[in-house]
């Protein structure tokens, strides 16, 4: 398959020098999308969009996504009097376009709120850094490392599009009832072949550039007891009867992490995340018995990520219940969680679709931008992400103003 040579050595020789000859999914997931040098998102192999990407995100529709969001910032900035500056730090900034269509907005129908923004990208992707700093050179936009924003430095909103699914995820399975972890080691294919047991090489050995070996899974005692304390968090518990046998699925401890960084640089404002997921009942459902873990490649998607590593996104959905409970642990306060496509219909979608009729244009743009327009209300689709807002900071007064994207139209 197409798979990074490179990175599958680097992957292998980091395994080996392992005590156990062995690494946690987690940590095979961090290297194959992360490595500095050939991880996916690292690398030239990143690719969003219609023509010859790998996956596409709601920016790549249409401007209206990031329009309506910019009304949704307006409000936030209104409801906290109108602080000066008020900074939008979007956290993982794909291409650039959110951005753009959030910028262009504000700079054209409010003036004043472009003024006092703050406009912030925290990027982990030197590549995809480069394609927003071309993009976006013209407007008022600074990047950082989110290491270098100070504790309580932040009057605003933290936001973030498509960014939770992509965190390493550990992953485990219940073998005769009990809770195992999923360790990534290698194997020669040959011996994989004829089903026969095989012993990693010894600590320090390396594989140099050698590629006979193939990347298998074995299980384990859990890495560490957050796992367990993260099931109490959700309130899961896998001793019930109803889980099967060989069931498997997901954890994210780095969602948790990011939370508590993100909450540690707000002082007054807002979270607002965008993502496909779910809450806990219905992500750890026992009928969901094969996880979330989902890859793309070339807008194609499969379970697999054993295969084009380094040239194919990972990503596993978004338990939102985690980072709700998470939050109240750091100060933040669950203001409201939604469907997208609600969200965009309550920030004024539903007004946009009904003009339509009204514009001047070629039949065949105007069944395009409907069709992009429904996109994203689509439940089966984009409209089916879950939306959730925390806020921190606020006094009573600003509690109470509801939130326009969180109004459900009638």
């Amino acid at each position: 398959m197409d798979s990074n040579p490179a990175l599958c050595t680097a992957i292998a020789n980091h395994i080996t020098t392992t005590p156990q000859q062995r690494i946690t999914f987690a940590q095979f997931m961090e290297m194959v999308l992360y490595h500095p040098e050939h991880g996916y998102y690292s690398s030239d192999a990143v690719k969003i969009g219609f023509q010859g990407g790998d996956f596409f995100t709601s920016p790549n529709l249409c401007a209206d996504f990031g329009e309506l969001l910019a009304e949704q910032f307006l409000q936030m900035w209104e409801i906290l009097g109108k602080p000066v500056p008020f900074s939008l730090v979007e956290m993982g900034a794909g291409q650039g376009l959110l951005a753009l269509h959030i910028l262009k907005y504000h700079q054209r129908r409010y003036p004043d709120f472009f003024t006092a923004l703050e406009y912030i990208i925290v990027e982990k992707s030197p590549t995809l850094r480069q394609e927003q700093q071309q993009r976006l050179q013209d407007l008022p936009v600074r990047w950082c490392n989110i290491e270098e924003i100070p504790p309580n430095a932040i009057a605003g909103c933290f936001f973030s599009n498509e960014l939770v699914d992509a965190f390493p995820v550990h992953q485990f399975i219940l073998e005769t009832g009990e809770l195992r972890e999923i360790y990534v080691t290698i194997q020669p294919p040959s011996l994989e072949a004829k089903g026969e047991s095989f012993s990693p090489p010894l600590i320090g050995e390396g594989l140099g550039e050698r590629s006979n070996f193939a990347f298998v899974e074995v299980t384990g005692e859990l890495s560490t007891p957050q796992l367990g304390e993260y099931l109490d968090l959700v309130q899961i518990n896998f001793a019930e009867s109803a889980y099967p046998d060989g069931y498997r699925s997901e954890i994210n401890l780095a969602a948790l992490d990011w939370l508590s960084i993100v909450a540690d640089r707000l002082q007054r404002g807002y979270v607002l995340t965008i993502d496909y997921g779910y809450p806990a009942s219905r992500y750890y459902n026992p009928r969901r018995s094969q996880g979330t873990l989902q890859c793309y490649y070339h807008h194609r998607f499969h379970d697999n990520p054993y295969i084009n590593i380094g040239s194919q996104d990972i990503t596993a959905h978004v338990d939102f219940t985690a980072l709700e409970r998470w939050g109240q642990k750091c100060n933040l306060k669950n203001v409201g969680f939604i469907q997208q496509g609600l969200f965009l219909m309550a920030l004024g979608l539903g007004e946009r679709i009904a003009a339509l009729s009204e514009q001047q244009q070629s039949l065949s743009q105007l069944l395009k931008r409907r069709d992009a327009l429904h996109q994203l209300i689509d439940p089966t689709g984009l409209g089916g992400f879950g939306v959730l807002i925390q806020s921190k900071g606020l006094d009573k007064t600003e509690i109470s103003q509801s939130l326009k994207g969180l109004t459900l139209p009638e």
